[in-house]
């Protein structure tokens, strides 16, 4: 141990997951989105690079990032980036941007109207490399000319663009330039109000969506039956509003949102954020907030207390027992 870092730990911690990922393929995941964080106990500071290797161990998996974190990047090097993961994965790449955590990049000095108009601007330029190979730009953070990105994706005219949102404006933002959306935390009522903000400006602007274009996330445990599960998610209710106290964003009855910024969003964490069940009740209860929503895509989250062995197990007992299920269901 040095400075509290064990690198065998580590390394073994990397390879066990890298296991964990690839073995979502054979039992009927359809893809799996990474997350970038920073500055913690994660071990996803660059998630890009988790991608890469789990495209080498799969053949369908599609593979994503929910979301890169726009603000921490040069648009350059993460539009290069995305060229080169389409290539690596086959073609399988979904593209999932985020603003950031407001507590993260306070540590290094990144306000949240900063970081939102690097958000905003680092998009514009995305969008733009994608659409031509060849562009040129000019605004506040970035400024150049006739910039070659290169290589160009597989999927053209693009890969499938998602971004991760908590509020109604972000949602109508995201319409707009024709991103898929996901969401989560939010109680039902909320993420009704988001999806049909959603579709309403997508009809403004000319496009035709529907299910397919919406994502719900949810934190799910796998039991062996359905007794107790009332007691789990008690537990996992509280801990998690706990925890999240941390972000300056959440809304508690206990503590109102501390935002120091107009351009920040709240969100509360709701009750129906987590699933606990067998994988048969599961599927129902996904099917039902699905279908309450119109989300065609499902994002689970399994409880992050579960060891790697226990995920494992998990990953093959929703492929057996939820993923039929949830595939014979219509939206």
């Amino acid at each position: 141990m040095a400075n509290g870092f064990d690198a065998v730990v580590s390394q073994d911690h990397f390879s066990a997951c890298l296991d964990l990922w690839s073995s979502a393929e054979p039992v009927g995941f359809e893809g799996i989105f990474f997350s970038e964080h920073h500055f913690g106990s994660g071990y996803s500071p660059a998630p890009n690079l988790l991608i890469a290797g789990v495209a080498q161990r799969t053949k369908t998996l599609r593979l994503g990032v929910m979301g890169m974190v726009a603000p921490y990047h040069s648009p350059w090097q993460l539009i290069e980036e995305i060229g080169m993961l389409d290539h690596l994965t086959g073609g399988r790449l979904d593209i999932g941007t985020s603003a950031g955590i407001p507590h993260e990049m306070e540590k290094v000095g990144l306000g949240v109207d900063e970081a939102r108009a690097r958000n905003d601007e680092l998009i514009e330029i995305l969008d733009k490399a994608l659409a031509n190979p060849v562009i040129s730009h000019h605004g506040r953070f970035w400024s150049f000319d006739d910039l070659q990105l290169t290589p160009r994706c597989i999927q053209q005219p693009s890969p499938p663009k998602w971004v991760t949102v908590i509020s109604v404006a972000s949602a109508r933002k995201a319409a707009r330039r024709g991103a898929r959306i996901s969401t989560g935390f939010h109680p039902q009522s909320k993420v009704k109000e988001i999806f049909d903000a959603y579709r309403d400006e997508a009809a403004k602007v000319g496009l035709s969506v529907g299910p397919e274009q919406l994502g719900l996330r949810r934190r799910v445990t796998i039991l062996d039956n359905d007794r107790g599960a009332d007691d789990i998610l008690a537990n996992q209710r509280a801990i998690s509003r706990q925890r999240l106290l941390i972000d300056p964003r959440v809304d508690s009855p206990g503590r109102p949102a501390i935002l120091d910024s107009p351009n920040a969003s709240s969100f509360t964490i709701g009750d129906e954020e987590f699933l606990a069940g067998t994988p048969e009740s599961l599927a129902e209860q996904i099917i039902d907030q699905c279908c309450e929503i119109g989300a065609g895509h499902f994002l689970i989250s399994f409880d992050r207390t579960s060891t790697i062995s226990q995920l494992k197990d998990w990953y093959f007992r929703f492929g057996e027992g939820s993923i039929p299920r949830l595939r014979r269901a219509e939206v």
